[in-house]
């Protein structure tokens, strides 16, 4: 079962409908206590860094988010999802994220248009289970404004040029990110979903 993480930080139904849709079993979860019986977890999310880490902590998830990570369970942030697993974020801070993966979150600093809404490319860096049947230079849905800056290149699976090359999809161990929504990517977004549902993460 996927536990799909609810603290209050956007509509998760299109992702849930997105795994439904595939039949892959799923809940939406709001207590920490749900998370115990998770084989894999999700954590989704739009908006801003702060308003998230602190709901996200309010809701008592760190610690259970913590301890499945250290039990192996695969963990998929995706959009600001991502962006909490980082160290922290200068958006409206510097604030502090979950840590998971060495880096930080800074904004676009580009000539194109802040933010970035819109279909872009990913190039894949190296294979990897959440990859599988993806080809290099698929499109994917982005909207965000703020990036990941990674303290080790070789956490990135994909990179996205927007004016900066930076890293759209990302894993450290059995934590994996993507910056995009791969629930409105069409495709190449659902054999995503698909892939962190039935993989063999080891």
């Amino acid at each position: 079962m996927i536990a799909i993480i609810d603290y209050d930080v956007g509509n998760l139904h299109n992702l849930k409908n997105a795994l439904d849709f595939q039949g892959i079993p799923n809940r939406i979860v709001r207590e920490p206590q749900e998370l115990e019986e998770a084989e894999r977890i999700m954590l989704p999310g739009v908006g801003a860094f702060r308003p998230a880490i602190e709901r996200l902590q309010r809701a008592g998830m760190e610690p259970v988010i913590r301890r499945k990570i250290d039990q192996g369970v695969p963990f998929l942030g995706i959009c600001i999802g991502l962006q909490l697993l980082f160290e922290m974020s200068e958006e409206g801070g510097p604030n502090r994220g979950l840590g998971l993966i060495a880096g930080r979150v800074v904004r676009f600093r580009t000539a194109l248009k802040v933010p970035q809404i819109g279909w872009n490319q990913v190039a894949l860096q190296r294979p990897d289970p959440l990859l599988e049947g993806i080809p290099d230079g698929s499109y994917f849905y982005f909207v965000h404004s703020y990036h990941a800056a990674l303290a080790d290149p070789a956490d990135a699976l994909g990179l996205t040029d927007y004016g900066v090359m930076f890293p759209a999809i990302v894993r450290h161990g059995n934590v994996w990110g993507v910056q995009f929504h791969p629930e409105k990517s069409q495709h190449a977004g659902l054999r995503l979903l698909r892939n962190f549902a039935t993989m063999n993460a080891a």
